[in-house]
């Protein structure tokens, strides 16, 4: 699986993008106001009904996110460290690990909807929610983003490999992580000019001809859902 749109037949597929979203959108809230042990807990089986309802394996999401899990784990370590005895205080890691874990929770949320959202659906929710000028912007900033970041992704896999295979492992972290920095600002850059190119190629439109985006039936669970986890981040 690629954090990118996938066609399939998943209850998730069937949905309006707009219910989506409300989901993301009830799921974070819910997920920064219920921050304890027994809170997040809930929030994992919700996770879980939601990787289902999208058939996405949490461990290709996983795999995807491979970059920013170290991250996570040195956020609640580094807290916990002390400059005495005992050396480590679970007391101080608790806060950060828990965090932590509740980004990751929001990070399968945001890989089921990827993987079941076509650009264009996303960029009509946006556009249709968010009257004026403030929605196609934000709808256009969404849809490039959702187009350039894999791209981006294979851009530095290419420079890693390319490293590697010139023995780049073999050198100091530090020569290895500017070299990879550097290579894939370059690549960054070079992507951003040949993007701005292909929109003026295409006469880019503020205000294209968006997809129609409709409800049904299956939408109605989906947004009793999105209302109960607002509710429960509200109280």
């Amino acid at each position: 699986m690629t954090l990118a749109y996938e066609p399939g037949e998943s209850f998730a597929h069937r949905l309006d993008p707009r219910s989506k979203l409300l989901v993301q959108v009830a799921f974070a809230a819910a997920a920064f106001a219920h921050t304890t042990p027994q809170g997040l807990l809930v929030l994992t089986g919700v996770t879980g009904v939601v990787l289902v309802g999208a058939r996405t394996d949490p461990r290709a999401a996983l795999t995807e996110f491979r970059y920013l899990l170290p991250f996570l784990l040195m956020a609640p370590l580094l807290a916990g460290l002390t400059l005495g005895a005992p050396w480590f205080s679970l007391a101080e890691a608790r806060f950060p690990a828990l965090a932590s874990y509740r980004v990751l929770l929001l990070l399968f949320v945001s890989a089921a909807y990827v993987r079941t959202t076509p650009v264009q659906d996303s960029r009509a929710a946006i556009q249709r929610t968010i009257p004026g000028k403030a929605g196609q912007l934000l709808g256009m900033g969404v849809a490039f983003v959702f187009r350039f970041f894999p791209v981006l992704r294979r851009d530095l896999a290419r420079v890693r490999d390319a490293n590697r295979a010139r023995l780049g492992d073999e050198r100091p972290l530090h020569e290895r992580m500017q070299f990879v920095a550097i290579g894939g600002l370059n690549r960054a850059f070079a992507r951003a000019d040949t993007f701005s190119l292909a929109l003026r190629s295409r006469c880019f439109a503020w205000n294209p001809t968006l997809p129609r985006l409709r409800f049904t039936r299956w939408d109605l669970p989906v947004l009793l859902f999105a209302l109960a986890l607002a509710i429960s981040a509200a109280l």
